[in-house]
Order: C-alpha cells, then structure tokens, then sequence
C-alpha cells in the first residue's frame, strides 16, 4: 500500500501565475481556431485564392503594373495586410461574439482568468496563425513572380502593430454585441475595409478621399508593407503612427468594454 509523506498533497489554492495561465490559455486558442474549418476558410483558402487571381487575371488594374511580377509585386503587400485582417479581426470577432453566447466566455469569467489574459492569448494565438498565412503567402507570391525587397524587421513590426489594431477592434466588436449581430457587422466591415483599404485598388484611385482613407487600419498596413516590400523605403512613420493609435484605442477599449456574457 503506498504512503504520503505529511504535507505532500496538501492543497494549494489560489490562481496559477500569469504565465502559465497564459501559456495555457493561448494554446486553447490555437487549437480553437485551426479547428474551425470556416476561421480556416477565411484566414487561409479566400486570401490565397484572391492572390492567385488578382496577378493571374487582370480584371483590376494596376497603374504602372505591367506583367504578372508586377501585378505580384503590387498585390502580394495588400493580400498580407487582408490576412491580418481577416484573422485578426474578423475571425476573432466572430469567434468572440458566438463564444459569449453560447456562454462559454460566462464560464471562463467565473475562473481566476483575468481579461487581460483572455485578451492576450487571443491576440498571441492569431499571432500564431498569422505566421502561417506569412509562409503561404509569400511562398505563393514568389511563384507567381513577386519580388519583395526592404527589411524583413520592418514587415514583423507593421504585422505586429496591425495585428494590435485589428485585433483590439474584432474584440471589442465581439465582446460587445451578439452573435448574430456581429457575424453582420464583422463580414460589412471585412468587405468596407477590402475596398476602401487598398487591397485592391490604389488608394489614389479615390480622388480626394485619399487621406482620409490612409487614416483606415488596413490602407495604412498595406500602404506600409507596400512601401517596404516594393519600393523598398523604410518603415513609414505615418503608416506605423496610424496602427499604433488604432491599437491603442481599440485594445484599451476593448479592455475596459468587455463582457463575459
């Protein structure tokens, strides 16, 4: 028969450090996202495709974009800043708002789980899955003829300041409305932001809207890594200014306006 030595299962209440509940809590959410085969639709098949046909078709054009590395060159930054939106903010804001319905963000808030944790292991797993939509990409956009030039460096900083940006809004579009209701407004936002972001058209295309329009998460993201990734100039101190400020807001905002059910 086995004994205890005195004291060896003593119980030990109270919350796991924040690390570990973090660490914890970002694996979960990984798994969560590759799991669900629409999260992956959005983040990975719809981005690639609209890469493969933006240079392959030419049904948009392209000032100065003669031939299929051009096209690439000016389409490969746009479809990379349309991925960080899409998993950054669309799909977490989906996820979110049917999380808080169904009432599992409920049971999670009756746990030692704070909301900055929640938060963060969100934001670091779409880090994780982002990295993955990186890799494609670009991997399919050198296929297709694209060549990036500029500061591999430069690119990680403007992915991570836009992922903050869209991330902080798709959870505060989550934790703030219902599940139907942000289904509806995170897919508007998602197609509002594809046209008026410069994904698909120069944001010189709309006339005198053009500055305001830079001001929007994505044109400033995908201005930014155009500029890097095909001019090769440096990192943008307006472009990185305006994700910066996006991600401060939006993050502080849904910090303080979350809710749990």
């Amino acid at each position: 028969m086995s004994t205890w030595s005195p004291g060896s299962l003593a119980p030990r209440p109270g919350a796991a450090p924040l690390r570990r509940m973090l660490s914890a809590q970002t694996t979960a959410e990984l798994k969560l996202v590759l799991r669900n085969g629409e999260q992956v639709l959005l983040s990975l098949v719809i981005p690639l495709g609209l890469l493969v046909l933006l240079v392959l078709v030419p049904f948009v054009s392209v000032d100065g974009a003669v031939g299929r590395g051009a096209r690439a060159d000016f389409f490969v930054p746009g479809v990379l800043a349309l991925a960080v939106m899409s998993t950054a903010f669309t799909g977490q804001a989906i996820a979110v708002g049917f999380e808080r319905q169904y009432g599992v963000l409920k049971r999670l808030g009756a746990t030692p789980l704070p909301r900055t944790v929640l938060l963060g292991a969100k934001t670091l797993a779409v880090l994780a899955v982002e990295l993955l939509q990186v890799l494609l990409i670009c991997a399919v956009g050198l296929a297709l003829g694209w060549d990036p030039r500029g500061s591999v460096l430069q690119v990680l900083v403007l992915v991570v300041l836009g992922t903050a940006a869209f991330s902080g809004l798709g959870l505060l579009l989550g934790g703030t409305l219902r599940g139907l209701t942000t289904l509806a407004a995170a897919n508007l936002l998602w197609f509002v932001l594809l046209v008026l972001g410069g994904v698909l058209f120069p944001l010189s295309a709309f006339g005198g809207a053009e500055p305001l329009l830079s001001l929007l998460p994505t044109a400033a993201l995908s201005t930014g890594l155009r500029d890097v990734l095909d001019a090769g100039a440096g990192l943008g101190a307006r472009e990185a200014l305006a994700l910066l400020v996006w991600a401060v807001i939006s993050l502080g905002a849904a910090s303080r306006l979350f809710r749990w059910e």
